[in-house]
């Protein structure tokens, strides 16, 4: 610390965040964490592939190209594989509310209820309702119905993120609400202004772009993986170049989005951009970047830190010298675990940067006329195909680690919302939920990876044509006896 710093008293200080104690309260936050790390992994390509779907069928119809509509149903069997287990992924975490954060339910329950209720209504119903036409409809409702059932469901991916980050959103930067007097969050006149809060548009790009660059990332691996074999087909290639593009085109905008979120949060909850940063002490005249260091809690202090003078404030601040406070000025108390904000904020900084390294690289050979013979690109492709789910996961631990110790930023601490459980109860909870999860959805991505290693081909059967359903509803005995008595 500096020589002038206040004087603290370390043997009054509480037990680090860092460190925390095996209790109900932990336990409740880990299996929380786990139950929502390992759900984001599916939505994450959700949401990217359902879109990619869409262009796909898209450029099918004005081209009439048989490569687009081969690509399609490549990869709408993954789609589908991958959505049933986000579908089943994420029912867990609404029971979640109301056994681990019953206290949280009830209190904020009249303005979050609200908004994952229209996450139902509007965004998963639309899903689910013309998930089975875009399945399996293809020869039985015609081109363009089929297209749309394909743009309800890109459609319903995005108004489902929509929903929950509004929700998630109001979190970490609440208005628009009223306090009852049992102490509960009501909504104000206005649902506008609970849905819109400061956070959300920012939160709400930032994250769907970081969808399409995770599904970018997996197409681009999954071509890199083909080329690399010997694989070089059409629809290989085709797949490839688009991924390629969209790594190229989109990661710029994502660092440009990710800098214009930063800024907004610097704004509403100054303390997480102090724990991302490292900045424990205050800068009067200009905070250094800290590219690495060891964050230490207890002492108060960036240990073996490695940064760039100054240039904190002309990132932040827009000014070398601008005044930037830190985590001096913030009760003990009211400070997150600094050491996992830090780091998860750099492997998410870290892997973007890798990512617009991949875009570039691509540009290269693209201008070079080697990007499907560049071994180097798609060794680089195919390392960068996980990069995506890890980098969100990385993100969403930033923003969620870094609210702390409140639920509902600078209202409710997480330690009031908590349910009176025991803790045997949560652990024995959260010790099944990481077996079966593994054990469930670790068979569903192996089987994806399986679908995955065989290449895209000419004439590419779709869903229909390997599973197709048993036809029961409106059948009738003439119908039976014209199928040779099938449908029954």
């Amino acid at each position: 610390m500096m020589a002038n710093a206040p004087l603290r008293v370390l043997p009054l200080r509480p037990i680090s965040p860092a460190m925390p104690d095996f209790d109900a309260l932990f336990l409740a936050r880990l299996q929380f964490a786990f139950t929502v790390s390992f759900h984001f992994i599916f939505p994450a390509l959700t949401i990217g592939l359902a879109s990619y779907l869409a262009v796909l069928e898209g450029l099918w119809l004005r081209t009439g190209k048989q490569l687009y509509l081969d690509l399609f149903r490549y990869w709408v069997k993954i789609f589908a594989v991958n959505f049933g287990m986000g579908v089943v992924s994420g029912i867990v975490l609404s029971y979640q509310f109301g056994t681990n954060w019953a206290v949280f339910s009830d209190k904020a329950g009249p303005v979050i209820g609200p908004l994952m209720a229209y996450e139902v209504l509007t965004a998963f119903f639309l899903e689910a309702g013309f998930l089975g036409v875009m399945l399996f409809g293809m020869e039985k409702v015609g081109r363009k119905l089929h297209f749309a059932a394909t743009l309800a469901v890109a459609l319903g991916t995005l108004l489902s993120s929509f929903w929950i980050l509004a929700a998630n959103s109001w979190m970490h930067t609440p208005q628009g609400y009223e306090m009852a007097a049992n102490g509960q969050f009501l909504p104000g006149p206005s649902w506008w202004t609970i849905i819109f809060n400061p956070s959300l548009p920012y939160r709400l790009t930032h994250t769907v772009i970081a969808a399409y660059l995770t599904t970018a990332l997996v197409v681009g691996a999954v071509g890199a993986w083909h080329l690399l074999r010997g694989r070089a087909t059409p629809q290989v290639r085709k797949m490839f170049s688009m991924a390629m593009w969209m790594a190229a085109l989109v990661a710029p905008v994502q660092i440009f989005v990710g800098d214009q979120h930063g800024l907004n949060t610097l704004q509403h909850q100054p303390v997480k951009v102090m724990a991302m940063e490292g900045h424990y002490e205050s800068h009067a005249d200009g905070a250094p970047l800290y590219l690495f260091g060891i964050p230490n809690d207890r002492e108060q202090r960036l240990d073996y830190a490695v940064g760039i003078p100054k240039l904190g404030s002309l990132i932040l601040k827009h000014s070398l010298n601008g005044s930037m406070p830190g985590l001096d000025t913030v009760p003990d108390a009211d400070q997150p675990p600094v050491a996992v904000v830090f780091w998860s904020f750099r492997i998410m900084v870290g892997l973007g940067l890798l990512m617009l390294a991949l875009g570039l690289l691509s540009l290269w050979t693209r201008w070079r006329g080697t990007l499907y013979e560049s071994r180097l690109l798609q060794r680089f492709a195919l390392a960068m195909g996980p990069a995506g789910f890890v980098a969100v996961i990385a993100g969403w631990v930033t923003t969620e680690v870094g609210r702390q110790p409140f639920i509902i930023y600078g209202l409710l601490r997480t330690s009031d919302g908590v349910s009176a459980v025991g803790a045997p109860a949560v652990a024995t909870s959260l010790l099944a939920f990481i077996g079966v999860y593994f054990a469930v959805f670790g068979v569903g991505i192996w089987y994806i990876l399986r679908l995955m290693s065989d290449p895209p081909t000419a004439r590419e059967p779709g869903a229909e044509a390997e599973d197709e359903p048993i036809r029961s509803a409106g059948t009738t005995p003439a119908a039976q006896a014209a199928h040779g008595g099938e449908g029954a």
